[in-house]
């Protein structure tokens, strides 16, 4: 870690983690910057619990996801986990480069979202903490200076218990960039209503976005009453789709109406 930040120092250099993202970017092109190749810094590597949350290393591949023991809150990033590309790049492909490729479909984001995530960035002059949703400011661009490393996703313990979901959808079933994609927490209590309710929105703006309008509506909520008949199209004004080749806007926003509604039904249903 220390000759990798090092190294980062002038704020010249390009990382290298797993590679998914970096070199289909290059196309014809020749690498001529420096590259700092992270692959080997194991200690970046896998998930572990801590007194108050569970630490994503940011060398975590998307399989490790997949293969590692983790409570329900994180159903829904395992689904995500399944759905980023293909086996080989779920081998290789990164948390913490998927996350800084800034892809506005970036599967993995509206789970990580949804658990209230933060991103542990670490340089020569020290470490910061950034909210995830603050992390990510637009498409393909983030709050990480040149000479930051992501080196771990923070997710707090508050949530523990809680029953999530993901939904994608794609023009196909597999190996498929999103037209729209979504993330539910929800933690219900012993009286049978909603504690907590987190959901995040994928594909459908320049980053992917929480509904706080909604998640206030749910609170109180008695979960057995159908969580889905409380979605109105008004709760997705956070949201702001675009037309391109695989969706118009509009058809953007009906799917993400119909995810989010199916996500927390789902997740009521798995209570």
């Amino acid at each position: 870690m220390e000759d990798a930040v090092a190294l980062l120092a002038p704020g010249t250099a390009r990382i290298l983690a797993g590679g998914t993202d970096f070199y289909p970017a290059l196309g014809e092109r020749i690498v001529r910057d420096s590259v700092v190749d992270v692959s080997g810094l194991a200690t970046l590597r896998g998930v572990s619990h801590q007194a108050d949350r569970f630490r994503i290393g940011g060398l975590t591949t998307w399989t490790d996801i997949i293969r590692t023991p983790l409570p329900r809150c994180f159903d829904a990033l395992k689904s995500a986990a399944r759905e980023v590309g293909s086996v080989q790049i779920q081998n290789r492909g990164t948390v913490a480069g998927n996350i800084c490729n800034a892809s506005p479909a970036a599967d993995g984001v509206p789970p990580l979202l949804a658990l209230d995530a933060e991103v542990e960035l670490t340089s020569a002059s020290g470490v910061r903490l950034l909210p995830l949703g603050d992390f990510l400011v637009g498409n393909r661009k983030t709050q990480r200076r040149a000479d930051e490393l992501l080196t771990a996703v923070l997710v707090p313990r508050t949530l523990e218990n809680a029953n999530s979901a993901f939904l994608k959808l794609g023009a196909r079933r597999y190996l498929v960039i999103s037209i729209a994609m979504v993330a539910a927490v929800v933690r219900v209590g012993d009286d049978g209503r909603v504690l907590d309710a987190h959901i995040a929105v994928g594909s459908c703006s320049a980053v992917a976005c929480r509904l706080p309008v909604l998640e206030a509506d749910l609170n109180g909520a008695i979960a057995s009453g159908g969580l889905k008949d409380k979605v109105r199209p008004e709760h997705l004004a956070p949201l702001s789709p675009i037309d391109d080749l695989r969706a118009t806007g509009a058809y953007r926003k009906d799917a993400a109406l119909q995810l989010v509604q199916r996500a927390l039904a789902m997740c009521v249903e798995s209570r």
